[in-house]
């Protein structure tokens, strides 16, 4: 995206990168992948608005939080593919650390349900999997980062290694309340804290690119901050009790609580909002596994629908009898019910059961699944919600 100073969009440019499926159900990302695509984007947009480089004020990057990668920091070379944040294959580890009594202290200290979703467990399985990473990480010389940290080294040609608040808490290795890489933590998950990226305001300056040379002077990264965060940041969701969703590949419900931290029991967790001069906003978040991936499915594996638009038109000719219900847990459920073993189900079918009437069930699993979280939220909070400000595509779905 490029933006006037005064925030007005003027061009925008996309590029999808692969998604790589194992037969174990495994999902990964290629970082090289998405650093070329990210000089490639955004060297294009430069050329096709005609930007002249004496106008280019600043960088900011947007990523996806929990999809977790490690590299070597003298040659800066990713050791492995990216494991993405809905894969969860990390599941044993997050049942040994439970076995040994630890995930109540994980939940106290990061705000975060032991979960094979955030990257703490990635970590620790790249750790484990990755053929020489022990080896670097024994002399210092392994990066651990989500998306943000590896697009700012790259892009800083490794001289920032570098993080914001809300990634930093949603690694679950991070102190919410301390605002520090929590040691016992990291110890349980075999990290050394030392190895992990500086955390800095989200607004801090996090280095300088020139875009592989692309341009003649430097232009500065000047913020850093997770998707959700930043949906919640441009929905303008900056007081207590403001709420929005995020129609993405999965979905994020996340809750504004203001300055001061509450740990969420209902099936939510606790995270930082951002870090902006010097001051932290926390946040009630749930993270859905598959909300717009349900409409992907839909198209890609089972050929059911040729466009996503093509779900509206369907989902208003089914029958209003009977409709089947669907729960896409392809790799295990989110908030509010944690549940890493659950796989995905349709019920309800019977002999008049159509297209139409499959599609609408998918199309409403998402709605549901946003449900559950925003009561959870409500019961958490004690706030009513009297708005729920939405984004991402499948919100163009008036359906």
């Amino acid at each position: 995206f490029f933006f006037y100073g005064e925030g007005r969009l003027v061009l925008r440019q996309d590029a999808p990168h692969g998604q790589l499926v194992n037969e174990k159900g495994w999902i990964s990302h290629d970082p090289e992948e998405i650093y070329r695509n990210t000089i490639k984007t955004v060297t294009g947009l430069i050329r096709a608005g005609g930007i002249k480089e004496s106008l280019l004020a600043a960088m900011g990057i947007s990523n996806l939080l929990e999809t977790s990668l490690i590299w070597d920091k003298i040659s800066g070379k990713p050791l492995n593919d990216a494991v993405v944040w809905q894969c969860a294959r990390a599941e044993k580890i997050c049942r040994k650390v439970e076995q040994e009594g630890k995930a109540s202290l994980i939940r106290q200290r990061t705000g975060l349900t032991l979960s094979p979703y955030f990257p703490a467990s990635k970590f620790a399985w790249l750790l484990q999997e990755t053929k020489g990473a022990r080896e670097l990480a024994a002399r210092h010389e392994l990066c651990f980062g989500t998306m943000d940290t590896w697009l700012v080294y790259r892009l800083t040609r490794g001289r920032s290694y570098q993080t914001d608040y809300s990634n930093a808490s949603r690694t679950q290795l991070y102190h919410i309340f301390d605002l520090k890489w929590n040691e016992e933590i990291c110890g349980i998950f075999g990290i050394d804290p030392e190895d992990l990226p500086t955390v800095r305001d989200s607004d801090s300056l996090f280095g300088e690119t020139d875009l592989e040379g692309f341009l003649e002077k430097p232009v500065p990264i000047h913020c850093v901050l997770g998707d959700s965060h930043g949906a919640l940041f441009g929905q303008g969701c900056i007081r207590p009790g403001m709420i929005k969703a995020t129609y993405g590949t999965g979905s994020s419900v996340m809750m504004n609580i203001g300055q001061e931290p509450a740990l969420g029991s209902h099936g939510v967790v606790t995270s930082l909002a951002w870090g902006m001069g010097g001051k932290v906003n926390y946040v009630l978040e749930g993270n859905i596994n598959y909300t717009g991936a349900v409409i992907s499915w839909l198209k890609d594996d089972l050929g059911m629908i040729r466009s996503p638009e093509e779900t509206e038109i369907l989902c208003r000719k089914a029958r209003e009898e009977g409709i089947p219900y669907f729960v896409p847990a392809f790799t295990g459920l989110g908030a509010p019910y944690w549940d890493s073993q659950a796989r995905g189900a349709m019920v309800n079918l019977n002999r008049a059961s159509g297209r139409a009437e499959i599609v609408r069930a998918c199309v409403d699993s998402i709605a549901y699944q946003i449900a559950d979280v925003v009561r959870a939220m409500e019961q958490e909070s004690g706030i009513g919600g009297k708005e729920l400000r939405v984004d991402g595509g499948p919100s163009q779905n008036t359906y």
